[in-house]
């Protein structure tokens, strides 16, 4: 019993082997996660079938003097001679990953087999195996929630197979005590090993599945990190430094042969090997590339002949082609190139795909808010852009009566209105504007407002002799000198004042526009320009917007701060950066 216990025990080992190797093959990765399909189901019971013939292969000959003989089963045996092999724990791992169906038909292939081989026991052995293959399917129905059986319980379920089979042979075969001592020595050593080696097995496939798993969340994490790390490009005007940059960033950190970005016609950029003839400009002909952007699916190709180049030593042989889709279309395609096939693992699928998927959403997301953020911009500036009309009548009234008074300054102020106006039309068409066009519109405001409250109304404007290469939102401090006159100097009857402040410090440019009015009420103070206070009448509509175009254009930095003075009066100020804008964003 002890000698024939360790050989099968070494026979097992061998299967083990092979059952290792199957765990790495890509089949495999269907019955872990249990998709099942009639195809696959026939392929995985043939192939657990022939692992049972396998083990019987590698199995042992006892004859009915309980002589063991060693080799491998290969031909028929005598009628004399019993075979002793593990094709159970084949069946049973069919049954218990593949089900009912997938146990029933590997084991009718194991036990086919071990019928044609003959022997004592022939049909013993021939029934047990598709019996145990189908009852081992109808309890993994009992484990259906758990993914994969535990080696425990395994081991468990593993005593049943070989005892089932001691018992069929007694049935059987009743001549004779020849059989009750065959099965007295063979009964123990087959239910030792059997059990063990479908724990061991259940053990693997575990450890399979957490290898998976964690090739599964380290791509994921992989292509999460380098979508973030996109996300600078993406916001890039040019789709050539979209996609340079994009390019560069994928070639470090997947460390590939080779990345490619295009658009729907033509490459972008190219990042690697081949570098000297894949080239930006080349026109997309690879009939697997224009499938992948038809198909809206990523593709893969293994053969280096799909690539289409037509360099002869082009070592480029493999590639993985995803697609980046916005709004529902194919907008660009980039593009994994390998040296050989065999570079292209479930991790670089795994990653590739999500990476698409990940760099697909930003873009959509991106486009939401630029979406989003035109319309309101839009919506801002042609508030800010419509002219009051009672300052627009009231102007023109001052004009009429300094045209019989004072001639010359009525003529001023025609030419600043005229200026203020021509301004504030163009307000929709751009969102920055140089500083010094900003002071321009300033100016012929607060010429006109003082020509209307003269001797009642004095303000004071200074600012740096070169605000050069500073931009902001048009229109931004006219509104605070606005609110300042209308809400803060409203019953301020005597020398009113308000005094605009423009000061340049270490690259930083300030403007403060302070009054010496009744500055705001204490319980509206800490929600000015945070909220758009429609029910009050302290300019909360217009320092909200521009607040917010402030913040939005510029940043968090250039957000108002509004205070009360001590002296009483009020302070409204802001801060900008020097050199803060985009070119194409700039009032002409």
């Amino acid at each position: 019993m002890k000698d024939l216990t360790i050989i099968l025990f070494e026979r097992l080992g061998l299967l083990l082997v092979i059952a290792f190797v199957m765990t790495r093959t890509p089949g495999f990765k269907s019955l872990l996660y249990r998709e099942y399909s009639i195809r696959m189901s026939l392929v995985h019971a043939f192939v657990f079938g022939v692992f049972g013939i396998a083990s019987t292969v590698t199995g042992i000959i006892i004859t009915e003097e309980a002589e063991i003989i060693h080799g491998f089963v290969i031909f028929p045996v005598d009628s004399n001679q019993l075979i002793v092999s593990s094709s159970l724990v084949a069946i049973v791992i069919a049954g218990l990953l593949g089900g009912p169906i997938v146990g029933l038909v590997a084991g009718l292939i194991a036990g086919v087999h071990l019928m044609f081989l003959g022997g004592i026991g022939g049909l013993a052995n021939g029934l047990v195996n598709p019996l145990t293959g189908l009852l081992a399917g109808l309890t993994a129905r009992f484990f259906s929630n758990e993914r994969v059986i535990s080696p425990l319980k395994a081991l468990f379920i593993g005593v049943f197979p070989p005892v089932l089979q001691m018992q069929l042979l007694l049935i059987l075969y009743t001549d004779g005590g020849e059989m009750v001592h065959l099965v007295d020595k063979i009964g123990l050593p087959l239910v030792l090993s059997n059990s063990i080696a479908i724990a061991i097995f259940t053990a693997m496939i575990g450890i399979v599945m957490r290898e998976q798993e964690n090739e599964a969340a380290l791509a994921t994490r992989q292509a999460l990190t380098i979508a973030e790390e996109a996300l600078p490009f993406l916001k890039k005007d040019s789709s050539k430094e979209v996609a340079n940059g994009l390019a560069t960033l994928l070639y470090d950190r997947l460390k590939l042969a080779a990345v490619s970005i295009t658009n729907r016609n033509e490459v972008l950029a190219h990042k690697g090997l081949g570098d000297k003839h894949h080239q930006a400009g080349d026109s997309i002909t690879a009939p697997i590339m224009k499938k992948a952007i038809e198909s809206k699916e990523m593709q893969v190709t293994y053969v280096k002949a799909d690539i289409q180049c037509h360099h002869e030593k082009c070592p480029l042989e493999a590639a993985i082609i995803i697609p980046i889709m916005e709004s529902d279309e194919v907008t660009s395609v980039i593009t994994f190139y390998f040296r050989k096939p065999q570079h292209i693992s479930p991790v670089e699928l795994m990653m590739a795909e999500g990476l698409g998927h990940f760099i697909s959403n930003q873009l959509n997301v991106m486009t939401t808010e630029i979406m989003k953020a035109h319309i309101r911009d839009a919506e801002l500036r042609n508030l800010q852009a419509q002219i009051n009309p009672h300052f627009l009548f009231n102007t023109l009234q001052l004009i009429a009566a300094l045209f019989r008074e004072d001639p010359q300054n009525a003529r001023h102020i025609t030419l600043q209105l005229a200026s203020y106006m021509r301004f504030n039309l163009r307000l929709v068409s751009k969102s920055l504007v140089e500083l010094e066009k900003e002071c321009e519109h300033v100016q012929a405001y607060t010429s006109i407002i003082q020509a209307r409250f003269q001797g009642r109304l004095h303000i004071n404007f200074k600012k740096p002799d070169d605000v050069s290469h500073t931009y902001i939102p048009p229109a931004t401090i006219q509104p605070l000198i606005e609110n300042s006159v209308q809400h803060g100097l409203k019953d301020v009857s005597d020398e009113a004042k308000v005094e605009i402040k423009i000061e340049r410090v270490d690259g930083i440019i300030t403007v403060y526009v302070r009054d010496n009015g009744c500055g705001f009420p204490t319980h509206i103070l800490p929600l000015v320009s945070h909220k758009p206070l429609v029910d009050n009448q302290n300019g909360g509509i217009g320092l909200y917007n521009v607040n917010q175009r402030l913040i939005r254009l510029i940043g968090e930095s250039a957000r108002l701060h509004i205070c009360n003075l001590p002296n009483g009066g009020s302070e409204v100020s802001f801060s900008i950066p020097i050199s803060n804008y985009n070119r194409s964003e700039v009032v002409g």
